[in-house]
């Protein structure tokens, strides 16, 4: 197989940007059913929050201006008009002199503008002496300081969070319109590949590592993952289970197969599933050059390198981001990526991304990079590893002690 369309990394990041988007549906659900989904519209909200404005300690609702220049020796004196109660409506108007109770939590009365702590007060009858002054609005939160009528909440795009259901359930909102979790079908290919639950190996046998570490992979990015199994390198079988699982899937993995080889199919078979076909075939990437990337109608199917390592860190690189899209996320700019120093000098070719497994140790109040060195098939260096550092395509290297960017491992 003669590679072809070989693209930098940014050019494939881009192609996936471009070509894919969710290709299911949005669903309604209840909003205790929607963690970690992906919002499919904006949210507004009808009302505000808090409705009221209330006070944030317990202590005494006053005037602001009643306080000013009270100290531990010039005390200001206050009238205490009653006590505010737990989910009452404050009904007195609190007039200039006066004061009045009030728990943490509690509806702040028509007139007052802030609140005193009760540690700063002392009772005297029906006499308050306050020892600190307050400004307007402290210790309280006013109406709609949280939300406002008609303020947009959340935007379509949005991946639910704890925190984002509260905000949710806090303006009213009882379900949700998310988009589903998208369904990713994973392929293995080759016949020295085995079942992984096999014991007894035969001389050239494999286990099937890539269906364990990809599927485990696509459900924490928050897919559903179907196990389409192995296939042996035979473009009729090969093509007609792949055929299977793209019409079950959002996204066809097909993992193996797709190293330069007279008996790989794989090209082949994503080019027969669907127009418009092959967008990538190469990309100029170590590990992981092998990467191919195709279109059907809608829906996506790449095919991984058959290394587990390298089919790894290509799955973080492109198809977690190509999940991301089928799910609905919106492209972060965020910089989710952590700066350490690298270890030690590491030498690259020019002309192609380099990606560096790396371990991260504490030094001081710095993080450094440490290079875990193996060849690029071996998964045990994955395992000792916490992220892995691009060397680009523009570099020779780079030099211990410089700054780099590390991209975490989930």
């Amino acid at each position: 197989m003669k590679f072809f369309n070989v693209k930098t990394v940014a050019e494939t990041l881009e192609v996936i940007a471009r070509q894919f988007a969710p290709v299911r549906q949005p669903v309604t659900l209840p909003l205790g059913e929607a963690l970690g989904l992906v919002l499919a519209e904006d949210v507004i909200s009808a009302e505000q929050v808090p409705h009221f404005s209330r006070s944030t300690v317990d202590g005494y609702a006053v005037r602001a201006k009643d306080t000013y220049g009270a100290s531990d020796s010039l005390p200001a004196f206050l009238d205490i008009q009653g006590k505010i109660e737990m989910g009452k409506i404050a009904g007195l108007l609190l007039r200039e002199g006066q004061a009045q109770a009030i728990p943490t939590g509690g509806m702040i009365p028509d007139g007052a503008d802030s609140v005193v702590m009760i540690e700063h007060v002392e009772e005297v009858g029906d006499l308050l002496n306050v020892f600190r002054q307050v400004a307007p609005g402290e210790n309280m939160i006013r109406a709609g300081d949280d939300v406002q009528t008609g303020e947009l909440v959340m935007a379509a795009g949005q991946r639910l969070r704890p925190q984002d259901l509260g905000v949710l359930a806090a303006i009213g909102k009882t379900s949700v319109s998310v988009y589903p979790r998208p369904i990713v079908a994973i392929l293995s290919t080759g016949d020295e590949i085995v079942p992984s639950d096999k014991q007894e190996l035969a001389p050239g046998e494999i286990r099937d590592i890539n269906s364990m570490t990809i599927g485990a992979a696509a459900r924490a990015c928050g897919a559903e993952v179907i196990e389409g199994g192995i296939v042996q390198d035979d473009f009729d079988a090969f093509f007609s289970r792949a055929q299977e699982l793209f019409q079950q899937a959002d996204l066809l993995l097909l993992s193996g197969g797709s190293s330069v080889g007279t008996r790989d199919y794989t090209e082949r078979v994503m080019q027969s599933l669907g127009d418009p076909g092959v967008l990538v075939h190469g990309v100029s990437i170590k590990p992981g050059k092998p990467t191919i990337l195709a279109k059907a109608g809608e829906k996506p199917i790449m095919g991984l390198p058959g290394h587990p390592a390298s089919a790894l860190i290509i799955f973080h690189l492109f198809t977690a981001p190509l999940i991301a899209q089928l799910e609905g996320v919106l492209p972060s700019h965020l910089d989710k990526r952590i700066m350490a120093r690298i270890s030690r000098n590491i030498p690259s070719a020019v002309g192609r991304s380099d990606y560096v497994r790396v371990k991260l140790e504490k030094r001081g109040e710095e993080w450094w990079a440490q290079p875990v060195f193996g060849k690029s098939g071996l998964i045990s260096t994955l395992v000792k590893s916490d992220g892995m550092v691009e060397i680009a395509a523009n570099k020779e290297g780079i030099m211990e002690g410089e700054f780099v960017r590390v991209h975490l491992f989930h």
